[in-house]
This record gives C-alpha cells, structure tokens and sequence, in this order.
C-alpha cells in the first residue's frame, strides 16, 4: 500500500492556484497566443489562463491540481506535489491578481437625431424586420450614436436605467467593429422580458433580432437575452431577477466556441437555478446567416413566380 500523504487546506489552495502557463512553460511545453489565453501546442482544444484550463473538445476545465492529474496522468496527491515542489524543489509562482485601473463610470453614447443608418443596416442588409427593429427604438434599447453612427444595443437595470451598451458598426465593408461601451456592467446586457416563462439566449444582439424576424408569433410575450459574448453573466443575473422563467432555450452559435459556451452555461444555469436548458442550434454558423439565406431564397423563388 502506498504511504499516506496528508496537505493542509492551505497548501491545496495554493496547488490549485499555480499560474498554468508559468507551469508549463518550465515543464518544456510550447505554448501559442490565443487572444488573452495560451493553447497547448501539442494539443490545440486545450487552453489556460492563469491558474485555470478549459479543452474545448470535451467540454472540461478547472484548476492547477486537475490539470496536471488530467494531462501528466498523476494522482491527486502526485499532483499536488509535483505543483507544489516542482521538478528542481521550489514551488511554481502562484497567479498574481493584480488591481486594474479605476473602473471608468459607464455612459451612453450621445444619440443621433435621427437612426436612417441604423435602419437602413439591420433591415436591408440584415433582412430584419422593420417592425422589430422599431420596438426596441421606441424603447430607447436601440439607438444610433451620432459621432460614429454605429448601432448601440442598450442594457437596463430593473428600474430600466441604462448600464450596459454593446456598439456595432454599420459599414457595409471592411472589417466590422465590435465592441461593449467602457465601463458596462456585464449583468445587464441587451434583452427583453416577456410575461410567459419562457427566456431565449443569444450571444450577439443581430442573431436575437433575427430570431423574432423569423419566429414572430407572440414574440413580446416570451424573454430574450443578447450576451454580446458567451459569457453567462447576463443569463444568471437575468434568472435570479425574473423567478417566472421555467424553459431556458440556448441559441448560441453552432461553431465550436458556441458549443463550448452551450455547455458550460447550461451547467451554471442547472446550478444556479436547476432548470435544464433546451439547445435550439442554427442551421448555419448563426441565427442572422440562417435569416439572410432565408432572405435570398425568398428573393429568388419571386424572381421565378415573377418569370412565369
């Protein structure tokens, strides 16, 4: 039988919270950029950051102490040994939480008199409908702002003051420009509450706009929520504020990073709230390519009607 190996609470916090990439990197592991992530490069679904990993291809993460069990194949205790002397007998650096800048106040971006721009981008360009589009004008949680004239997707608190602000441009080439206004608090972004039990979760604002255009009946009655990410912030505040909720439905992307966020916020969502949510997936990469293939097979099956 092996000998016992006995780790005081403290010393498995500190195993757990060893800076993965600081790990690794004296482990000989080659490490690639992945936007404020490092993906292992003998095995791209795996990332980590700070003291945490997430693969992508089974849908796992956690901390230091799995990691190293998972991927050097060691026990636990092995794990926390290894993480805590380390191969030459001195510990591996913790993660270091740094205090950022003074978080800058949030404000809106000033209105343009009139949104011809933003108009013209989601209905003709985006085949959303008018009438929605309109909706969320009239409520003042779409406007166009008048410097750049981009789309600004609104969030409000429950007493409907604005504190989140998701920008999207409006060109029609080039690169588009994307972005959550300085200072936003993520609980409270772009979204709709209903009256029925029902919630629909999105990432971005154009793919829950194209949703309704495509499903419209009695639309104002159910809830939706635009993530502008696949962060599950906006969801789990959005549920714990609204008890009447009983079928979450995610509509994320059907790539792979949409999928990996499926998963983990179904897991926080069952958590939280123990709701199972229902997985409604696009035919396409996301809910506004469905809607314009849609469009243009529409277009054309008239052009042939027209023809005949």
């Amino acid at each position: 039988m092996g000998k016992f190996i006995y780790f005081t609470e403290a010393q498995k916090e500190r195993a757990a919270n060893v800076d993965l990439e600081s790990f690794l990197r004296q482990q000989g592991e080659k490490l690639l950029p992945s936007g404020r992530d490092k993906r292992l490069a003998r095995d791209h679904s795996v990332t980590v950051r700070g003291c945490e990993w997430f693969d992508h291809a089974s849908c796992q993460g956690g901390r230091a102490i799995s990691f190293v069990q998972r991927f050097y194949d060691l026990s636990y205790p092995e794990a926390v040994s290894l993480l805590l002397d380390g191969q030459q007998g001195q510990a591996h650096p913790a993660v270091i939480h740094r205090e950022g800048p003074p978080r800058k106040p949030f404000a809106l971006p000033e209105a343009n008199p009139n949104m011809r721009r933003v108009f013209a981008y989601l209905v003709k360009q985006r085949h959303i409908d008018r009438q929605v589009v309109a909706h969320f004008a009239r409520a003042k949680t779409l406007i166009e702002d008048s410097k750049y004239h981009n789309c600004v997707f609104v969030g409000t608190d429950e007493q409907g003051v604005p504190r989140h602000a998701h920008k999207r441009s409006t060109n029609s080439y080039g690169k588009a420009f994307r972005q959550n206004v300085e200072g936003s608090d993520p609980r409270y972004s772009f979204h709709h509450l209903g009256s029925d039990g029902d919630l629909y979760v999105f990432e971005a604002p154009i793919d829950m706009l194209s949703f309704i255009t495509m499903y419209p009946e009695d639309w104002t009655a159910h809830s939706y929520v635009a993530c502008c990410g696949t962060s599950g912030l906006p969801v789990l505040h959005l549920l714990s504020q609204t008890p009447q909720v009983r079928e979450v439905f995610l509509c994320l992307d059907s790539d792979e990073a949409g999928q990996a966020a499926c998963q983990r916020m179904a897991e926080q969502i069952t958590e939280q709230s123990g709701l199972v949510p229902q997985r409604l997936c696009p035919q396409l990469k996301d809910w506004n390519d469905d809607l314009r293939a849609w469009a243009e097979t529409h277009a054309r099956s008239m052009e042939m009607g027209g023809l005949r």
